[in-house]
């Protein structure tokens, strides 16, 4: 198994290679750019953008553009840019240089590899501060939803599987599969916003807090009020995203339960007088959890940050998907390379994780007698 891992852990540097590579290809083609995005924030006459431009290459970006806005101001003592004479094309060229644009592309890409392979993931191009700063403050409130989500998932869709699967076809099958089904068709996004409005002071009753993962006076408190806080906070986003969670993964252990229950070696068991308890969680169990551990992964990442996008955002709570989909749209590319390569690098040794306990929940597999 040493070997194995090794040899994982040697594949994951061309893959993280060749993810990088391909989004770095796909963003030199897109329109709007951190220049564009800075010429046309002067355009909108929007001095204050100026105030944020300086990370990603330094503060003098910053001050190009106070001295481009200065310089652009009119007769009438206001910024009054006239962008019908355009931009000096020094200072353009100023912005280039800062932002790192005044170099090829491959010298630009092969400097971020060594840079992130280092973890040392620049400044932000427009908040002045460093990525991983950011990075860190993102954290916990996606690990917090991310881990939480998983283990809720888990703990009742398991259990409710296997319930499902032993009393397959009776109404107890029946009904709650009808549940399950109706809520995966209800879009988190739109259960959040009645869980605010019945239960966040928007119409009815105000328990639970609308925004953040803790309260403001989190450090006067003591150590159990700081867990109760942390868990009235987390209360509304993690029901808001587990309602449509529970459909795929207890379908999925049911069907899984069923399949191997029907096999000739639970019959077998079955004839030599074993308990059904003991037939169930000693021989099916083993075997029909392989499949639900494969779909951990997925569910894991998911989780922690494409299914927590739009609940941050309605949240109020800054974890890593909604400061991605943030520099995304101001193209900060520095925040959007850096949580790319974080979460690739996490779903690759989250899968590599997934093998090894495969091995340890049926030491039948052999991933070193297999070829990579």
């Amino acid at each position: 198994m040493g070997a194995y891992i090794l040899k994982r852990l040697a594949l994951m540097i061309p893959t993280l290679v060749g993810i990088m590579l391909v989004n770095f290809v796909i963003v030199q083609f897109l329109p709007g750019g951190p220049v564009e995005q800075v010429l046309a924030k002067l355009q909108g006459h929007d001095v204050s953008a100026t105030a944020r431009i300086g990370g990603g290459g330094g503060g003098e970006v910053g001050q190009a553009g106070a001295d481009a806005a200065g310089a652009a101001a009119g007769a009438e003592g206001g910024f009054t840019y006239r962008g019908a004479q355009g931009l000096d094309p020094e200072f353009i060229r100023q912005l280039e240089q800062q932002f790192g644009f005044d170099r090829p592309a491959h010298e630009r890409f092969l400097k971020m590899l060594w840079d992130y392979f280092r973890f040392d993931f620049g400044n932000s191009y427009f908040r002045d501060r460093p990525v991983i700063d950011l990075i860190i403050e993102a954290l916990p409130v996606s690990i917090s939803l991310g881990l939480w989500l998983t283990f809720i998932s888990y703990a009742v869709s398991i259990p409710l599987g296997i319930a499902k699967a032993v009393r397959d076809g009776s109404r107890f099958d029946v009904w709650t599969s009808a549940v399950i089904i109706v809520g995966y068709a209800i879009p988190s996004f739109l259960f959040a916003i009645l869980l605010i409005v019945l239960f966040a002071g928007g119409s009815f009753w105000s328990i639970f807090p609308l925004r953040g993962l803790v309260s403001d006076n989190f450090d006067e408190l003591t150590w159990w009020q700081k867990i109760l806080d942390y868990a009235w906070h987390l209360v509304l986003p993690l029901t808001a995203l587990a309602i449509s969670s529970f459909a795929t993964m207890t379908l999925l252990t049911k069907n899984s339960f069923l399949d191997e229950i029907r096999k000739q070696y639970v019959i077998t068991a079955r004839a030599k007088g074993l308990t059904e308890r003991r037939v169930l969680y000693g021989h099916v169990f083993r075997n029909a959890m392989l499949i639900v551990i494969a779909g951990f992964p997925g569910a894991f990442i998911s989780a922690f940050f494409t299914g927590s996008l739009l609940i941050e955002q309605i949240f109020s709570l800054d974890g890593l998907g909604l400061l991605g989909f943030k520099a995304a749209i101001d193209r900060d590319y520095p925040v959007v390379f850096a949580t790319l390569y974080i979460f690739s690098l996490m779903g690759l040794l989250t899968n590599l994780i997934t093998d090894v306990v495969y091995t340890l929940i049926d030491p039948r597999i052999d991933f070193e007698k297999r070829e990579l």
